[in-house]
């Protein structure tokens, strides 16, 4: 079935459920820590992949458990991170600041001078959201930053993970991680609000709209789709997100936000068009 999808239709359609996802999610933060549903949301995508995997853990050497390891806290902290971001300032300008992250690794792993080109747009795109400092605050931008940071530490571990774990079994092992990694502080003050089943389905759906839904489509879409070109069609995410801050949260844009954003995503492309760097499932 998924064979007669055109694979940029289903890159498009992971796009779009990850910012769902997060739009959901920003909808509870009056009612739960953005902690305990970024928690919820690992918890859900680890039992599914879990299923779907079954990891084989025996006969793993010390190094395979390190990456593994390592890959879980990234991705932990980047999903923990952005939430944070999307707490404090609109979808749209938290996941352009993010986007920085894995640009800059593009153009680091490129050897061409002119792709410092590309970096400049970015600066200059994430300076201009300062022209609108209304909806904007310092911390909302330093959790973007530093989700942008771990997405570029997630795409350098996913590499070595898929090395050493063959098929979805790192990511599955990964998420079990970082689920770990967040328990105690998620759990600490919020773990009363899991007897709320509402919550409890809604953090659910969070999980399968931001990571397990947009992670096949994915997987399925790489299987056909040049890495170069799956690069290009993720330099829409930040205007994905702004399209559901607008219709899910209500949250429009100025002018100059917009032309940040604009900045951004044409920095992404430029740095993309010859290079696989940003071409990984990004569970963000």
């Amino acid at each position: 079935m998924t064979s007669r999808i055109s694979p940029v239709w289903l890159v498009v359609v992971g796009i779009l459920s990850v910012q769902l996802g997060a739009g959901i999610a920003k909808t509870l933060f009056g009612e739960v820590p953005p902690t305990l549903i970024v928690w919820l949301r690992l918890v859900t995508s680890a039992a599914i992949l879990l299923v779907i995997a079954r990891p084989g853990v025996r006969h793993r050497s010390g190094r395979d458990w390190l990456v593994v390891a390592g890959f879980g806290a990234s991705l932990g902290l980047m999903n923990w991170a952005i939430y944070q971001s999307f707490a404090r300032i609109p979808l749209g300008v938290a996941v352009t600041v993010e986007f920085v992250g894995p640009l800059t690794l593009a153009v680091l792993g490129s050897r061409r001078l002119r792709d410092l080109v590309w970096v400049a747009l970015a600066a200059l795109g994430v300076a201009l959201l300062g022209l609108e400092p209304g909806h904007i605050t310092l911390a909302g931008v330093l959790f973007a930053l530093l989700a942008g940071a771990a997405w570029a530490a997630y795409i350098l571990m996913s590499a070595q993970t898929g090395r050493r774990w063959p098929g979805i079994e790192g990511l599955a092992v990964a998420s079990v991680v970082a689920t770990l990694l967040l328990s105690p502080v998620a759990l600490h003050g919020g773990a009363g609000r899991l007897t709320d089943l509402r919550i409890l389905a809604l953090g659910a759906a969070v999980g399968l709209l931001s990571s397990v839904i947009p992670y096949s489509c994915e997987l399925v879409a790489l299987r056909s789709l040049p890495p170069s070109t799956f690069s290009i069609l993720m330099s829409l995410e930040p205007a994905a997100a702004a399209l559901v801050g607008i219709v899910v949260l209500q949250e429009v844009l100025a002018p100059a936000q917009w032309l940040a954003m604009a900045c951004v995503v044409v920095a992404s492309v430029g740095a993309t068009r010859n290079t696989a760097t940003i071409a990984e499932p990004v569970p963000d």
